[in-house]
């Protein structure tokens, strides 16, 4: 198999370094290998997030994608890493076909005669040399590195803004026509430092690790029980278990749920999670509900019996327990009742059942009640708000001659007693 090698520090990986490794493939090679440094010998004394930190958003940044691989050999060496060993330690080990591609960047190419054990790399390595993207020189970054000197290794600085010129590189090389994306790692810890938009410069995986380990904040987000995982893994779950329109539902239900949260004073990622997972049931036949339900020793009701389609809810709250170890109590609830509702319900659950019941796709919901849930009166209650869309579901279903459970009736019942005495 040809393989070709990009190393670096990756800290964080971006969308720039998946595109310049895609953008290799067509030259013969099957695969890229990131490589991630333990210790550039270009950037000593790099900030930012340590070496497993690296190496994990780097593995979740490819997933599925078999033409990128990611090795760890220098992490596990330690130390300042030199390309001319891991060439030697990749090749030992991988057995490729015919040299291995090195793809640097251009602005590294004119010092890369200077580099350690130089003569050994052109033997051993195709030269890949890429355009980067080059800060310009009002915000030039200065990167050092080692250059071997009389059998010792002096440090020198050197500019990143240096242009490659290609005519005085008198070396074997290749020259990667690849699009240049302006992403610098650095910018993006810049960015995220000083809370700016970044979440889309690095893949998704990559971003959930920088949210779940507060990787490179000056000041961490406020923490939440719910890990940014978890939220990414249910969200997956439900749009390959439901159909497209039903996902659109559930994620419009989840950003109402969520906005609901915080101006009710909840977490809103765990109203997002609720709203997220509260149909993920709505595809599966009776039959699988049912053996859902009574897996986990719970029984059918008779509404239940009577309309098979709500048996979604209940089985929905056992299958992401049973399936994800969901243990969120009110996240639970708040899948369970969502249909008809429920005596004693809490914030959490009232909320998801009021973002169910108007959210945008939703046919038939009465503009005053939509822009009423948009932009909730400060002088509004939970319980009020609750009550109102309580009573416009009712009233919907009472229009259409539909069957409305007698939990809801008396959940209705119960909701006007407490509007009246209060």
């Amino acid at each position: 198999m040809k393989l070709a090698i990009l190393g670096g520090s990756f800290n964080p990986p971006h969308i720039g370094h998946l595109a310049l490794a895609s953008a290799v493939i067509p030259l013969g090679y099957e695969r890229v290998i990131f490589v991630p440094a333990f210790e550039s010998p270009f950037k000593q004394g790099a900030v930012g997030a340590n070496p497993r930190d690296r190496l994990d958003m780097l593995a979740a940044s490819i997933p599925t994608d078999t033409r990128l691989t990611v090795d760890d050999s220098e992490i596990r060496r330690e130390g300042v890493s030199y390309t001319a060993d891991t060439l030697n330690d990749i090749a030992r080990r991988y057995y490729p076909d015919g040299k291995l591609g090195l793809i640097i960047g251009e602005d590294l190419a004119q010092d890369l005669p200077k580099w350690h054990k130089y003569e050994e790399i052109r033997q051993k390595a195709e030269i890949i040399i890429a355009r980067r993207f080059i800060p310009s020189l009002d915000e030039n970054i200065k990167l050092e590195k080692y250059e071997e000197n009389n059998g010792t290794k002096d440090k020198i600085s050197y500019s990143s803004a240096t242009k490659f010129n290609v005519d005085k590189f008198q070396y074997p090389h290749r020259i990667l026509e690849n699009a240049v994306i302006p992403i610098s790692s650095a910018m993006i810890r810049e960015k995220i430092a000083k809370n700016e938009p970044w979440k889309y410069l690095v893949p998704q995986g990559a971003r959930v690790i920088i949210e779940e380990r507060g990787l490179y904040f000056q000041f961490p987000p406020p923490g939440s029980q719910l890990p940014s995982s978890l939220i990414y893994r249910m969200e997956d779950a439900t749009r390959f278990l439901v159909s497209p329109s039903r996902f659109l539902h559930s994620r419009n239900v989840a950003l109402l749920a969520a906005d609901l949260c915080i101006r009710f004073g909840l977490d809103s990622r765990r109203g997002y999670l609720a709203g997220i997972v509260h149909d993920i049931c709505k595809s599966f036949s009776t039959e699988e509900l049912t053996d859902i339900i009574k897996r986990n020793g719970g029984k059918i009701s008779k509404m239940g019996k009577k309309k098979p389609a709500l048996l979604h809810a209940p089985a929905g709250a056992l299958f992401i327990r049973e399936k994800f170890d969901i243990q969120d109590e009110d996240i639970l609830e708040s899948v369970r009742v969502h249909t008809i509702g429920a005596k004693h319900m809490g914030q959490l659950a009232k909320i998801v059942f009021i973002a169910d019941k108007i959210e945008v796709t939703r046919p038939s919901v009465r503009p005053v009640i939509r822009e009423m849930c948009q932009h909730v009166p400060l002088d509004m209650s939970l319980d009020e708000l609750f009550s109102l869309i309580l009573n416009e579901t009712v009233d919907f279903m009472r229009s259409r001659n539909m069957d409305i459970s007698q939990e809801t009736l008396r959940l209705l019942d119960a909701m006007q007693r407490k509007t009246d005495s209060n």
